[in-house]
């Protein structure tokens, strides 16, 4: 289990959404969970205005819910939410490998190459905020390749509308191990030019947080 350092406050507005973010991501904050203002205002030793910025910038981030008269929770993707998201990801990844110019050059080789070390470096530091930024960057590499930039934005927006249910995995060491592992399976498929390979495993890879997420759904509201 990873170790998360979420008791590292500050009291400015981009502190604390980064924190509340980092806890909700990786499942520290459960769906459905009340944010409560007085006791953020204590955690992070902040003004009201500070902390009421800060959830508003989650809400518009689509990763906490305010309610008039009820105040802010986690939000709660249902099953059908999580598999419609997953389902446009895959269809819209697999267009991604399809419009590839296969096999990919040395240049963009060696790119996915360097970016997928710096991922492996902090896996094995077992750095889940270093695993975040390094998988984002490999994987805004490998779409930009498409040669489609509104195809690349789409698959990005979806990756973060995802975001809240995609991190899961970052939380076990041996699904870690399977996601960079994919990494380098999809490294393989582009320097070989085996396309059908890239669009299996491009659609693959994104369904181990989608399990990951509904089992711990299930887990918060069934016991």
């Amino acid at each position: 289990m990873l170790k998360l350092d979420s008791e590292a406050t500050t009291n400015s507005t981009d502190a604390i959404v980064q924190a509340l973010e980092f806890d909700i991501l990786f499942g520290v904050l459960h769906p459905r969970e009340r944010l409560v203002e007085d006791a953020l205002m204590r955690r992070f030793e902040a003004k009201r205005h500070v902390v009421r910025e800060a959830l508003a910038r989650l809400d518009r981030m689509g990763i906490v819910v305010r309610t008039p008269h009820r105040g802010a929770a986690v939000r709660d993707f249902t099953v059908d939410e999580v598999e419609e998201i997953a389902e446009v990801r895959a269809t819209l990844h697999q267009a991604a490998v399809k419009r590839m110019d296969l096999p990919g050059g040395a240049k963009f080789v060696a790119t996915l190459e360097r970016l997928q070390r710096r991922h492996d470096k902090a896996v094995a530091h077992q750095d889940p905020r270093a695993i975040d930024i390094a998988n984002e960057a490999f994987h805004d590499a490998f779409f930009a390749a498409c040669g489609n930039r509104v195809l690349a934005s789409a698959i990005r927006h979806y990756w973060y509308l995802s975001r809240a249910t995609r991190l899961y995995p970052l939380m076990d060491a041996s699904m870690l191990e399977t996601l960079r592992a994919e990494h380098w399976s999809m490294i393989e498929a582009i320097a070989s030019g085996d396309r059908r390979a890239l669009g299996r495993l491009v659609v693959d890879h994104i369904q181990h947080s989608k399990r990951m997420y509904l089992k711990a759904r299930s887990a918060v509201f069934h016991r």
